[in-house]
């Protein structure tokens, strides 16, 4: 072994810890030993990290970083990896376990719904403390899947006695009159994200249930107009494309017992030209507001497929330049 090169062994008895720390055909140990320029390889029941001093400490920290992700939730994807290789970097590695035993909710399909990113822990921390809380970030973040896992939590837990879900009908300069059928099927190609949300958190059945006793809604934003609403979790979808009038009216909506979580992305507005977003205007006017929060998920967020996040920054370039 040369001068420059370090050694670390880890010992780990449990063979199913080092077949999800490797991956299928060691496609996660070629991802760690790019990332960190270390060779790793498993000898004896231990896994021997060789390379420079920092990166072989680094690997290290990984490792011990990934054996603790496995124990809490039993396997670990290409996400979970890159995200702790992130972590690992910026020296973030101890919120892990913090992050991890946080269970908001759990599926029709028995999985247990969790923050993946710091940020999405912020998000979720901000709606237990706040009954307002703006949720800004781009597409994948889980603003809205989150969202909706706080709401049915509050429900199961009687927090609330209902749940209402509404966005705008303002998508990519389509208009409603321009669509068959009649009004619910004109607006449900609007609604289908929410739709397709409650379906994986309840399962259909449960979502036809609590459709029919009144205890889950789904609607227009404009069917919010004149209403007060009492001991309910509300929603707000796709935010950007709000007016600054539409806002206005949403949030005077609220009544006793209530939270809204309000959700959206400013770098995708399909407002007409000349309209303001009232996401936008609401964010910077209420930032000071108590009992408000205004969490911003960021790319490092983003539990989508890896090339959303790159896309993203593509994007993000090419606007800045423009």
């Amino acid at each position: 072994m040369t001068k420059n090169i370090n050694e670390k062994s880890i010992a780990i008895e449990n063979n199913q810890i080092i077949s999800e720390i490797f991956g299928e055909l060691d496609e996660n140990i070629d991802i760690i030993e790019k990332e960190l320029d270390i060779k790793i390889n498993i000898r004896d029941g231990n896994i021997k990290i060789n390379g420079k001093k920092k990166d072989v400490e680094y690997g290290e920290t990984l490792i011990h970083t990934l054996i603790e992700i496995i124990k809490i939730q039993k396997n670990l994807d290409k996400q979970d990896l890159r995200y702790a290789l992130e972590l690992v970097l910026d020296g973030k590695e101890y919120l892990i376990k913090e992050m991890l035993n946080e269970v908001i909710s759990v599926s029709s399909t028995g999985k247990s719904i969790k923050p993946k990113t710091l940020g999405q822990k912020r998000y979720i921390d901000s709606m237990k403390d706040n009954d307002v809380v703006f949720g800004i970030g781009p597409a994948g973040t889980g603003k809205t899947y989150l969202a909706m896992a706080k709401a049915i939590q509050a429900f199961k837990n009687k927090e609330v006695n209902r749940i209402i879900l509404t966005r705008p009908a303002v998508e990519a300069g389509e208009n409603l009159g321009f669509l068959p059928g009649d009004l619910q099927e004109k607006v449900d190609p609007y609604l289908r994200p929410v739709y397709d949300a409650l379906f994986d958190i309840l399962g259909y059945d449960n979502y036809i249930k609590y459709m029919e006793m009144g205890l889950v809604e789904v609607a227009p934003l404009a069917y919010m107009r004149g209403r007060t609403l009492d001991s309910a979790y509300v929603i707000l979808d796709e935010a950007q494309n709000t007016t600054n009038e539409q806002m206005k009216m949403f949030l005077t909506r609220l009544g006793y017992g209530s939270k809204a979580i309000i959700t959206g992305d400013i770098t995708q507005v399909d407002l007409p030209a000349g309209s303001k977003s009232g996401l936008r205007t609401v964010t910077k006017i209420m930032k000071d507001i108590e009992g408000i929060g205004i969490v911003s998920l960021s790319k490092s967020d983003i539990v989508r497929h890896p090339l959303v996040q790159r896309i993203i920054e593509v994007y993000e370039k090419y606007e800045n330049k423009e």
